[in-house]
């Protein structure tokens, strides 16, 4: 059955710079099948770390992008019609659990309440799935993970997580990397000299500042990347950080006028 998440293998080992020992502890946590809580803001690496962890773990990687028109049928499945009637279709919880991968739920809080609560028998001591519409009860499979992700910034009493959710779960905080880390990530993923990548990050740190004086996020290192990217391909660093940087946050003009301030104060 392990032929059934071949698609789902990490088969090249994805970049990831360790920020403190974030690593050892996954492990630990993975060792003993503890279901894991990944938290801090957009861009900062939590699905990164996950693909490395499953490439460096050797497991299959199951990632379900979370919204709010999910529904529960959508993660545990649901019958469909064929020419020879009614099938069942595993959803791809119900996969991950039954063939004993790593299910990744990316920002979970996006989910409706009522939807999220299907996880909670795979997330104790009973590691069990009910399909009711199937009328079966399927045991996890020894290798199975849960992880969840999710923004703790944008918490709110409608978009947050219920404490018999949050206390099944371990949890690890990411944050953006330091100065020097993050150079390293940018210029390796952009493909850049460290030179450039290391005033990329200056930018984002002015920014950063602005969190919650102006901006509801700060520049993610994923933004970075990108940008960095278009100045591999040769596009001039102001337009690229204009286009790639200070556009894609802010409308406000006088917030891109002090963002684009802080590009030229690098470029």
């Amino acid at each position: 059955m392990q032929d059934d998440l071949r698609e789902y293998r990490v088969t090249r080992e994805p970049y990831y710079q360790p920020v403190a020992d974030e690593i050892e502890l996954y492990e630990a946590a993975y060792a003993v099948r503890m279901p894991m809580m990944l938290k801090g803001p957009t861009g900062c690496g939590k699905t990164r770390f996950v693909e490395h962890m499953a490439w460096k773990l050797g497991k299959p990687l199951v990632t379900v992008a979370c919204n709010e028109d999910m529904t529960a049928s959508d993660l545990l499945g649901r019958y469909l019609l064929d020419a020879d009637g009614t099938r069942w279709q595993d959803g791809p919880l119900t996969m991950a659990a039954r063939l004993g991968a790593i299910c990744y739920l990316d920002e979970i809080v996006e989910a409706r309440q009522d939807t999220t609560v299907v996880i909670h028998p795979l997330t104790d001591n009973r590691r069990v799935l009910p399909l009711e519409k199937k009328g079966e009860m399927v045991e996890a499979h020894p290798d199975f993970q849960v992880v969840i992700s999710y923004n703790p910034g944008y918490q709110s009493l409608m978009k947050d997580l219920k404490q018999s959710t949050k206390q099944r779960f371990g949890a690890l905080d990411f944050d953006y990397p330091d100065h020097a880390t993050e150079t390293r990530i940018v210029a390796h993923e952009g493909g850049i000299g460290e030179d450039v990548a290391d005033k990329l990050v200056s930018v984002a740190e002015r920014a950063r500042n602005l969190k919650g004086h102006g901006l509801d996020e700060g520049i993610s290192t994923r933004m970075l990347v990108y940008a960095a990217t278009l100045i591999g391909k040769n596009v001039d660093p102001l337009a690229a950080c204009r286009m790639a940087l200070v556009r894609p946050i802010t409308d406000d003009p006088d917030m891109r006028d002090a963002l684009d301030s802080a590009v030229t104060t690098f470029f």
